[in-house]
């Protein structure tokens, strides 16, 4: 197994991280530099075709100028830029994109590394299946002709019955193929299943063999590094050593990051990227001390895998205050009414104001739980046993492909989810969820009693 991954990564195709499945808008968070911002691909079905890419803002963004960029192969096509104003909401910008295949959008606010978002145009593409079906039908109205003709002119009508034996052939290969299109099982997705290239996204059937190491590909191996409040994460495949470069978007990020400060502030951040296995992210006004990291993220072939790791950082801020039991309290201005059910599973419940919440990542909600709590929060969370990122899902709507973006606030009041506690002691939990382009987050303790989960 460890020569087959040599063998692939020493290829000489070039390996591109994945935005999304052909043919659905993809959404991609990026933490870029103070900014946490919202990225959406606009899905394009044809070729060549405008690009439109819409940035989503956030409460507390600064405005600015954001200049975009689309490449292929690495040559540029076109580029421009977004103004984001002072009002959270959604600023749309529009490129061009001339042929199907692996791309890469480029962003940059001018004062540091541009983050890249590779993401795949589909190609429409006939199946095999298909083909043979109207194929078939084509060639079986061409010999019905046929067959007319010559019945009518031939002096001798048996001379007719070689043009209906191709009548019977084409109806044949036509209901063959139609029949077989329910069991066809479709060629390896490029991009989510199959390294993405050019001649595989065009011609995914005639491309159709899956490498051997797509559902086994390594683990990802974290190095954290900073240089002032910029944390570096670099990505290595865990035989090779070499820059993990096909991450897959999952839950609209390339890397959830999550960091838990020394008084237990937290940070749920999205670095972007700027190179093969190398992902950049800012820390806005840092701690002091020892900070708890982890880093959430899908490998093609490899699945969902959580890493974490420490760093030390060197800051000002305050602590923060140790957060209330369940109860209510309010969260930059939002009143929040926070419930925990006794024994496990226990179900945990923010109630907010009204029903006008928005998707946040695809969620309606987020919920971290880290624990047994037994000293400093930063240092307690990086060794604690329990590290738990839950989802509270968008209702779903028949016939929507697409997940729902930020501009939908639909949802609410209540935000639930159900957990359960490995063993008792005392957890720190944050809830997190969207109102009026502002993430709230909602800290809180929850002793877990040995007998079962409790307030």
């Amino acid at each position: 197994m460890l020569l087959a991954v040599l063998g692939i990564a020493a290829g000489g195709g070039t390996a591109h991280a994945d935005g999304a499945p052909g043919g659905t808008d993809i959404q991609v968070a990026q933490t870029l530099g103070a900014r946490e911002l919202t990225v959406i691909i606009r899905r394009v079905d044809t070729t060549p075709s405008p690009l439109r890419v819409d940035v989503v803002t956030h409460q507390g963004t600064a405005p600015g100028t954001l200049h975009l960029a689309v490449a292929a192969d690495g040559v540029p096509n076109s580029s421009t830029d977004v103004v984001l104003g002072a009002t959270p909401g959604v600023y749309a910008g529009n490129l061009q994109v001339d042929k199907p295949g692996p791309w890469e959008l480029s962003l940059s606010d001018g004062t540091g590394p541009a983050a890249t978002i590779p993401f795949i145009v589909p190609a429409r593409v006939v199946p095999p299946w298909e083909k043979a079906t109207y194929g078939g039908f084509v060639a079986a109205g061409a010999f019905l002709l046929l067959a007319l003709i010559v019945g009518v002119r031939a002096k001798r009508t048996a001379f007719a019955l070689i043009p209906a034996a191709g009548v019977v052939a084409g109806i044949a290969v036509a209901v063959t193929g139609a029949l077989l299109s329910a069991s066809t099982p479709p060629p390896p997705a490029p991009g989510s299943r199959l390294d993405p290239t050019f001649d595989n996204v065009t011609d995914p059937y005639a491309n159709a063999q899956m490498s051997t190491v797509d559902y086994s590909r390594p683990p990802v191996n974290l190095a954290v590094h900073h240089e002032g409040n910029e944390l570096g994460l670099r990505l290595t495949d865990g035989a090779t050593g070499r820059p993990v470069d096909d991450l897959l978007v999952h839950d609209n990020a390339f890397v959830h990051l999550v960091l838990v400060s020394p008084s237990g502030r937290l940070g749920h951040l999205h670095p972007v990227r700027v190179g093969p296995g190398d992902y950049r992210v800012t820390v806005t006004d840092p701690e002091a001390g020892t900070y708890a990291v982890a880093a959430e993220l899908a490998r093609r072939g490899g699945g969902v895998q959580l890493v974490r790791s420490t760093v030390d950082l060197n800051g000002t801020a305050a602590p923060a205050p140790e957060p209330p039991g369940p109860g209510p309290r309010t969260v930059d201005g939002t009143p929040v009414e926070l419930t925990v059910g006794p024994g496990t599973p226990t179900t945990i419940t923010a109630r907010f104001p009204a029903q006008d919440l928005q998707p946040w990542l695809g969620m309606l909600g987020h919920l971290i739980v880290t624990g047994p709590i037994t000293g400093p929060v930063g240092e307690s969370a990086a060794k604690a046993p329990t590290w738990a990122h839950v989802h509270a899902m968008v209702p779903p709507v028949a016939g929507q492909l697409d997940r729902p973006d930020e501009t939908v606030a639909a949802y609410g009041p209540d935000v639930g989810f159900t957990y359960t506690f490995a063993q008792p002691g005392r957890y720190r939990i944050w809830l997190q969820a969207e109102r009026g382009y502002r993430v709230l987050t909602i800290p809180a303790v929850v002793d877990v009693p040995a007998t079962g989960a409790g307030r």
